[in-house]
């Protein structure tokens, strides 16, 4: 319980721990606001909303209150990555400045942890005969004897796309849990056993959803004994519990399960040929099964494609094939723990593939493949009820936090969608001064975005904005193929560097613009949020179009078509809120400190022809505009950017 006379705007005053710990450390009003705010949600067990625009310091402003509280407080944002940087940056100099004596743990899902028993497994099958698989399983083994914790990403000689990671760590499917014989040392089970004694938990939403969905991460045994839960970036929990509350099949998890029951089976069931008879018709039944498919990159609804014969015929044969595999396993998992878990699995994957057979209501089957892999999904169309049950499941507090939630001043959209009722509202305006620091520019004369010689226009019109940023610009895009477009045509206009999503990993992109200091850089969604570039390395934003979602994509599809049914509007409903929200992220990468300053650029000239256009204005920060090619060169003159 937090003293209801606690002086937050003491704390976070000029005189306060956190301006002596933090030699950057700056007075904000909207921090103290939103720290009063969560200490109060708290003490109250109550439910908050807050969107706190950039630059308030929202991490600060619900740290200490958390600390404070003296309870329980799992605290969950967007990515792994901010997960570590809060974990291992944010919270020790917190709790230095407060010299408090909170216990905190770090806590992610069980592939982000080295398996002892897997990484043992896959030496002795010697499974790789690649050279670069071989050389880093080396590398794992290595760093196994030194590891304290098992985190994979301690390991950074490893890409962590690499096909070895895959056998040396475990999931949900193949995980043996207590029945494993290196249980004791186990780096998932010693990294539970330190939540479970800590009295602050960071984790992440994946891992969060995991385990609220499909109770299958561990997790979930904290969530009973938490006073508060506070959910950042919460922007992106409609979405990502989407995902968890749909059932999925995928060609990976059938053939890493062949692959599996194969290297068990040659120790253990030696003398059941037929065993490895069905394993090789599972693989070849997987194999046709994406033959049958479009090309790779497609994302379609499931019934454009289910009733081709093909298709018809491989899923039968896949179900067939399922249901002999069952009845051999029941044998087979007398033998061992292994073979045992195998055949949990397996029926666990023959049931999802018996209800993507039989969809239920409120839900879009669809599917999408890629090079040699294929993923079967039922979505439901509405997470507002199961998040809603979640909510209502554990009485403690909780705070949602994010810099973009509201849409015209508003959070109806995302109440909606996550089925909070009644919540306390606030929205914290950033502190930054948009006014002075920034400059909204719409090139005029550009054609309407489905025009053919849109990329070439937006080129046209950005090369004199790069020039007279003298590069330091974030080109952010809507889609690959406008990206690479773009790309190709920059090449020969500009002589600043250029670097191109795709080319190297986000992080060394990252790395290498702030490095270099006049360079441009091309992405797409990923670049749109959770990427922070201060000072004059990053002076132009530019944006090419309103970020609608595709009308393409299967669940929106669907969901347009349930709104319509119900007699609403799913562009104003959904689409137009979804974009706005969107639009906000890509629009925060330009000032991310007091002293920055820069031209915002929005190519999409809808943002002034159509009436929607007020609607993403009204939502930004209030900020001078301008259709003048000379306000933008006369704005870096004045600034001396």
């Amino acid at each position: 319980m937090i003293n209801n006379d606690m002086d937050w705007h003491g704390l976070l005053g000029e005189k306060g721990p956190l301006a002596k710990a933090v030699s950057s450390f700056q007075v904000r009003p909207q921090q103290q606001t939103m720290a009063e705010a969560v200490g109060k949600a708290i003490n109250n067990n109550s439910a908050t909303i807050i969107e706190a625009g950039t630059g308030v310091g929202k991490t600060f402003a619900y740290l200490i209150p958390a600390l404070a509280s003296g309870g329980r407080v799992i605290i969950s944002t967007g990515s792994k990555t901010l997960q570590d940087q809060l974990y291992l940056k944010d919270l020790p100099l917190v709790k230095k400045a407060l010299r408090s004596n909170t216990k905190t743990a770090l806590l992610k899902g069980r592939a982000n942890y080295l398996c002892i028993h897997r990484l043992a497994r896959s030496q002795m099958d010697a499974r790789f005969s690649d050279r670069r698989s071989i050389v880093h399983l080396h590398r794992i083994a290595d760093w196994a004897d030194i590891t304290d914790v098992g985190d994979i990403s301690e390991l950074n000689s490893v890409p962590s796309d690499a096909e070895v990671w895959s056998t040396v760590t475990s999931n949900a499917d193949n995980c043996l849990g207590a029945e494993c014989n290196d249980y004791t040392e186990c780096y998932v089970a010693q990294a539970r056993k330190k939540a479970q004694e800590a009295d602050v938990v960071v984790v992440n939403h994946h891992l969060f959803f995991a385990d609220l969905a499909l109770k299958e991460e561990g997790f979930g045994e904290l969530l009973p004994s938490a006073n508060a839960v506070i959910l950042d970036e919460a922007h992106q929990l409609p979405e990502i519990a989407s995902t968890f509350f749909s059932d999925m099949l995928s060609s990976r998890q059938l053939i890493e399960l062949s692959r599996d029951i194969l290297a068990e089976s040659l120790s253990n069931a030696k003398d059941m040929p037929t065993l490895r008879d069905h394993l090789r018709a599972l693989d070849k039944c997987v194999a046709d099964l994406r033959l049958g498919m479009d090309k790779p990159g497609v994302r379609e609804p499931w019934y454009k494609i289910s009733d081709k014969p093909v298709i018809k015929q491989e899923m039968k044969n896949l179900n067939q094939i399922m249901s002999d595999l069952l009845l051999i396993m029941e044998h087979a998992g007398k033998r061992s723990k292994e073979l045992a878990s195998c055949l949990d699995r397996l029926e666990v994957l023959k049931n999802r593939l018996e209800q993507l057979n039989q969809p239920k209501d409120n839900t879009v089957q669809w599917y999408e493949t890629y090079t040699r892999s294929f993923t079967l999904v039922s979505t439901p169309l509405d997470i507002a009820e199961p998040f809603k049950r979640q909510l209502e499941a554990w009485s403690c507090a909780w705070i949602l936090t994010s810099a973009t939630l509201a849409v015209q001043q508003s959070f109806e959209h995302f109440t909606q969608r996550i089925g909070m009722e009644n919540p306390d509202e606030l929205m914290l305006d950033s502190p930054f001064d948009y006014w002075h620091h920034a400059l909204l520019y719409a090139p005029p004369n550009m054609p309407e975005p489905q025009q053919h010689n849109f990329v070439e226009a937006l080129v046209d019109a950005a090369v004199p904005v790069i020039e007279a940023a003298k590069g330091r610009t974030f080109m952010l895009f809507t889609s690959y193929r406008a990206l690479n477009e773009a790309a190709e045509l920059l090449r020969d206009e500009i002589d600043y560097p250029i670097l191109v999503q795709g080319e190297s990993s986000q992080v060394d992109m990252i790395e290498k613009f702030r490095a270099l200091g006049n360079a441009v850089l091309l992405g797409t969604s990923s670049f749109w949020e959770g990427v922070d570039v201060r000072g004059k390395a990053l002076s132009c934003v530019i944006i090419d179009k309103l970020p609608f979602a595709s009308p393409g994509d299967p669940v929106l599809e669907a969901r347009i078509r349930a709104i319509r049914e119900a007699g609403g509007s799913p562009f104003s409903e959904y689409q137009l809120p979804q974009a706005v929200i969107a639009l906000k992220q890509g629009v925060g990468r330009l000032i991310r400190d007091d002293d920055d300053k820069g031209v915002l650029m929005i190519c999409d000239p809808r943002l002034r022809s159509k009436s929607y256009g007020r609607t993403f204005l009204a939502s930004l920060p209030r900020v001078p505009k301008t259709t003048k090619q000379e306000d933008v060169e006369r704005f870096f003159k004045v600034h001396a950017l």
